[in-house]
C-alpha cells in the first residue's frame, strides 16, 4: 500500500495530507514541525484544508455525502466535463470523485460549491478552537441529523486530527450501511403492499359504491324536501290571510330551511370523504404498479436463467433451438466476486463463446485492461461489485477501441444470463435483417 504524499503538484507550500480509514497509516511529519501531544494539529496549519489536499480515499464520501447529484452535475456542466450531460447518477458521482484531487482540472470549483452549500456549518465550526470542541460540534450535528454540512466542516477544519477524521469517516461509512438496510426494509414493505393491494382495492370499490348510493339517496331526499317545501309555501301563501298563527308558520318554515342547510353540509362532508378515499386509492395503485414492474423484471431474469440452465444441462438429449449461442464471440468480465468466476467462465464457454476476466485492480494490474478490451467483442462489468476507477478505465478503453460495454445491474449469474440472452436475440435479429 502506497504512503500518502506530503506535497501536491501546483501548490507553493507542501500541505500535510491526512491518512484514510482504508490504509490506517500515519503521515510523516515535515522537518522542523513538532506534533502536539494527543495528535493535535501543527502550529502552522491556520487555514481550512482544501479538498485536493485531503487523501483521495475521502473524496468519494465527501462528494456522495456533501453534494446532491444536481449540485454536482451543475459544477461539471459549468466546467464542460466530457460526458457530464449524458451521465447517469453513478457516472456523475464518478466524474466528481476523479475531479476532486486535481485543483487545475476543477477541484477549486468543487471546493467553492461545498463551501457555498454548507456556509452556515462552516461559520459555526469557527468557534471550535481544538479537536475536542470540533468533536463536540460533530456529535451535536449527528444528534440533529445534520450530517453533510458538519462532515465537510470537520474534514476541512484546521484543528481536525487524524483520529477525529478517522472517527467521522467511519461513522459516515456506517450510516451508508444503515441506509442500505432501510432500502431493503422498503422493498419488503412494497411486497406486503402488493399482497394487500387486492383486498384494499375491493375495500375502496365497496366504499365508493356505498358513497354513490348515499349520494343518490341524499339527492332524492333533498329533491323531495324541496318539493314539499315549495308546495307547502304555496299553500301557506294562499291561506296566509286566513291563518292567525303567523309565528307558528314562520317557525315551521325556519325548521325546514335549517333541515335543508344541514343536508347540504352533509353532502359537502361526504364529497370531501370521497375525494380523500380516491386519493388514497391512487397512491396505492401507483405503489402497486411500481411493485409489479420490479416483479416483472425479476421474473424475466429468473425465466431466462431457468430456460438457459435447462438448455445447458448435460443429460439433455437435444439442445433447444432457443439455447444461448455466442457464435465464437469473446466476453470480457471486469470485477465481480472471485468465487463466481469459474461459474461465469463455464457458462460462457458452454454457449460457444470465449471468456476473459479482470478483477478490477485487486490482484490484476489496471494496465492490462486495454489489451483485454482489444481482444473482446463485448465488455461487461457489474456496478455492485467493481471500483469507480476500474469502471472508468473500462469505459475509456472501450471508447478508444470502439468496443461495446454494458454495465450489469448485479454480479449474479442470472443477470449475466439475461444479458447474454439479450445479446443472442439482438445478434439473431441483425442476421435476419442482413439476410433480407
Amino acid at each position: 500500500m502506497e504512503s500518502l504524499p506530503t506535497r501536491l503538484p501546483g501548490l507553493g507550500a507542501p500541505p500535510l495530507a491526512r491518512s484514510s480509514i482504508a490504509d490506517m497509516v500515519s503521515v510523516p511529519l515535515q522537518p522542523g514541525l513538532v506534533p502536539r501531544p494527543g495528535g493535535q494539529p501543527h502550529e502552522r496549519c491556520k487555514q481550512r484544508t482544501r479538498i485536493w489536499e485531503l487523501h483521495h480515499s475521502l473524496h468519494c464520501s465527501i462528494i456522495g455525502t456533501c453534494l446532491t447529484t444536481g449540485e454536482l452535475k451543475r459544477v461539471l456542466l459549468r466546467l464542460d466535463v466530457a460526458g457530464a450531460a449524458t451521465a447517469d447518477d453513478h457516472g456523475v458521482h464518478q466524474l466528481g470523485v476523479m475531479l476532486a484531487g486535481n485543483p487545475k482540472a476543477g477541484a477549486r470549483h468543487l471546493q467553492k460549491a461545498l463551501d457555498r452549500a454548507h456556509r452556515l456549518a462552516l461559520e459555526q465550526s469557527l468557534r471550535a478552537k481544538d479537536s475536542a470542541a470540533l468533536a463536540a460540534l460533530w456529535d451535536d450535528a449527528v444528534k440533529r441529523g445534520d450530517i453533510p454540512g458538519a462532515y465537510w466542516a470537520v474534514l476541512s477544519h484546521p484543528a481536525a486530527t487524524d483520529d477525529l477524521v478517522k472517527r467521522v469517516f467511519g461513522e459516515v461509512h456506517m450510516l451508508s450501511h444503515l441506509v442500505g438496510a432501510a432500502n431493503r426494509a422498503e422493498i419488503r414493505r412494497l411486497r406486503r403492499l402488493e399482497q394487500d393491494n387486492a383486498a384494499l382495492a375491493a375495500t375502496v370499490e365497496r366504499q365508493q359504491r356505498q358513497l354513490r348510493d348515499g349520494f343518490t339517496a341524499r339527492d332524492e331526499t333533498i329533491r323531495r324536501l324541496t318539493a314539499t317545501l315549495a308546495r307547502k309555501s304555496g299553500e301557506d301563501r294562499a291561506t296566509a290571510a286566513a291563518v292567525e298563527d303567523a309565528p307558528a308558520f314562520a317557525g315551521a318554515l325556519a325548521r325546514q330551511e335549517r333541515r335543508l342547510v344541514d343536508e347540504a353540509a352533509r353532502r359537502e362532508r361526504l364529497a370531501l370523504r370521497l375525494d380523500k378515499v380516491a386519493a388514497e386509492r391512487d397512491e396505492v395503485l401507483r405503489l402497486c404498479r411500481a411493485a409489479e414492474r420490479e416483479r416483472e423484471a425479476l421474473r424475466a431474469e429468473v425465466a431466462a436463467l431457468e430456460s438457459q440452465l435447462a438448455a445447458l444441462l448435460p443429460h439433455q438429449a437435444t439442445v433447444p433451438t432457443d439455447a444461448l449461442d455466442l457464435t465464437g464471440r469473446c466476453v470480457l468480465y471486469v470485477g465481480g466476486r472471485a468465487n463466481q468466476v469459474p461459474c461465469l467462465r463455464g457458462l460462457v464457454e458452454r454457449t460457444n463463446g470465449g471468456f476473459l476476466h479482470h478483477d478490477g485492480g485487486l490482484e490484476h494490474k489496471a494496465a492490462l485492461l486495454p489489451g483485454l478490451v482489444s481482444r473482446a467483442d463485448l465488455v461487461l462489468f457489474p456496478v455492485d461489485c467493481v471500483s469507480h476507477d476500474a469502471a472508468a478505465a473500462v469505459k475509456r478503453a472501450c471508447r478508444a477501441l470502439g468496443k461495446r460495454y454494458v454495465p450489469l445491474r448485479t454480479s449474479s449469474l442470472a443477470c449475466l444470463i439475461s444479458r447474454l440472452s439479450a445479446e443472442t436475440a439482438e445478434s439473431g435479429s441483425a442476421d435476419c435483417s442482413a439476410s433480407a
